[in-house]
């Protein structure tokens, strides 16, 4: 330790060895449990910037634990005995302060300098030299010298830190960044101080100097990983603005009915909901629509892509204005489906699911439908209510030049039919049976509109845990 006096410090008093052994046992402890836990983890995901950011801080606190625990071993060793003279004694204070260190795979090495102001001497410890990668022969530097090895943006900062120290007489604490002989770089950190003479003239600088390389650029990881992490974030909330904003534009409204026919005897009152996921994040490929074609028939579509996000919202508008097109275009249900598969097969990115297809003419009560895969209708009358039998019909985009076949029932005053996605489900993960469904029929019979139909389902498959998206279109027939 320097001497013979440091600007305003009084003498500290080391703990006691027995307490000082216990602190660095529950330092080892602490540190073996970090080990285990990092053994048990599984690997890391490289492309999951929450991983990343997570094996960064284990890392970062390894090394925490590693550097408490040679320090700790430093106080135990206690300082090196005074020496004659300076360079003595900062040989012995290096070799003490490494002294018992145990030295993990992110531990610093320290060493210490002093610069004497009357005479221009200095002198190193060995460990200072290994530090600065510079050959004992060559000699220590100067306070002069020091800052032609520092990377220049630094050197600002040491120059101001000497400054301060030598004429206000404020501690040095800080770090900056050095170059090696052998072109690497060492992050280090000075803590120093001014020595008095007994008149109170400062004659020397005494700097303990520690590599905080490893300590630095586990910060540094730990800071991208966490940037990443926030990006990520917000490319996901974007993501889900313009998926969502993306369903608002083309979905149409999702209460009223569709302009009747003139000569219309039964009119179709129509309400959809659209029942959004808590758990996946970005909206998905789910679809709805009714709308009334130039021969006076209501077209009911509903359905469901695969995938989440841009790609498949950008991909269920492209489906939903192929449907209308070909509607317009006096295209059958069946038929119609079976150019979807065609158009699926032929896009870049195929997206397989499932969809219904229906037209409902006011004139005579008919509903002609064609399925791919998709949940079955289900008509309530009377207070009961039955799954429509399914036409043949396999999943959009599975298998080429296939055919869908068709089904007509004749709908009643009165009648509820009930469309929906998988996502309309009881419990997360699984789809509503029909039978679950179905109970709802004397709450349906009850409803006086189309919306309270809808009402109906999402008070009873709308809670918050659910894991996907999911639509819902009710069909009330009036007379």
């Amino acid at each position: 330790m320097p001497s013979p006096l440091f600007a305003d410090r009084p003498a500290a008093r080391l703990p006691e060895r027995d307490t000082l052994d216990a602190m660095i046992g529950r330092a080892r402890r602490l540190r073996g449990d970090l080990d285990s836990m990092c053994r048990d983890a599984v690997a890391v995901d490289e492309d999951d910037p929450q991983q990343r950011w997570q094996r960064a801080l284990w890392e970062l606190a390894a090394h925490h634990l590693d550097d408490l625990g040679a320090r700790l071993g430093q106080l135990r060793e206690g300082p090196p005995p005074p020496a004659p003279d300076v360079v003595g004694r900062l040989a012995g204070a290096a070799d003490g302060a490494l002294a018992g260190e145990d030295r993990g795979p992110w531990s610093g090495r320290a060493g210490s300098a002093e610069w004497n102001l009357l005479d221009d001497g200095v002198a190193w410890s060995a460990e200072l030299y290994e530090i600065f990668g510079r050959d004992v022969a060559a000699g220590p530097l100067s306070l002069d010298e020091l800052p032609t090895v520092l990377v220049p943006e630094d050197q600002p900062l040491l120059t101001s830190m000497v400054t301060n120290c030598l004429i206000d007489g404020k501690p040095m604490d800080g770090e900056f960044r050095i170059r090696r002989p052998d072109g690497g770089t060492r992050t280090l950190h000075a803590l120093g101080e001014p020595v008095l003479d007994p008149e109170g003239r400062t004659i020397s600088l005494w700097a303990v100097l520690r590599d905080v390389s490893a300590l630095t650029d586990s910060r540094r990881r730990v800071v991208r990983t966490r940037d990443s992490l926030h990006r990520q974030d917000d490319l996901a909330r974007t993501e889900h603005r313009i998926a969502v904003e993306l369903h608002e534009a083309v979905l149409p409204s999702r209460h009223g009915s569709p302009e009747p026919a003139p000569d219309a005897a039964h009119v179709m009152e129509v309400a959809t909901h659209l029942l959004p996921s808590r758990v996946c994040g970005p909206a998905g490929g789910d679809w709805y629509d009714a709308m009334t074609l130039p021969d006076g028939r209501t077209l009911l579509t509903i359905g469901s892509l695969a995938g989440r996000g841009i790609p498949a919202a950008s991909a269920m508008a492209m489906v939903l204005g192929a449907l209308r097109g070909m509607a317009v275009a006096g295209i059958e249900p069946g038929a119609l489906l079976t150019h979807l598969n065609q158009l699926l097969q032929a896009s870049v990115q195929p997206a397989l699911r499932s969809a219904l297809c229906g037209l409902f003419d006011p004139s005579t009560g008919l509903l002609t439908w064609a399925q791919a895969e998709h949940p079955t209708p289900l008509l309530f009358r009377g207070g009961s209510g039955i799954p429509l039998p399914p036409p043949d019909g396999v999943l959009l985009g599975a298998v080429p030049r296939t055919a869908y076949g068709q089904e007509t029932v004749r709908l009643l005053p009165g009648d509820v039919l009930l469309l929906r996605t998988d996502g309309v489900s009881p419990a997360a993960g699984r789809d509503a049976a029909p039978g679950e469904l179905l109970r709802l029929a004397p709450r349906m019979a009850r409803s006086r509109t189309a919306a309270e139909c809808v009402r109906t389902v999402a008070e009873e498959f709308g809670g918050d845990a659910r894991p996907v998206e999911g639509c819902v279109l009710i069909a009330r027939i009036t007379g």
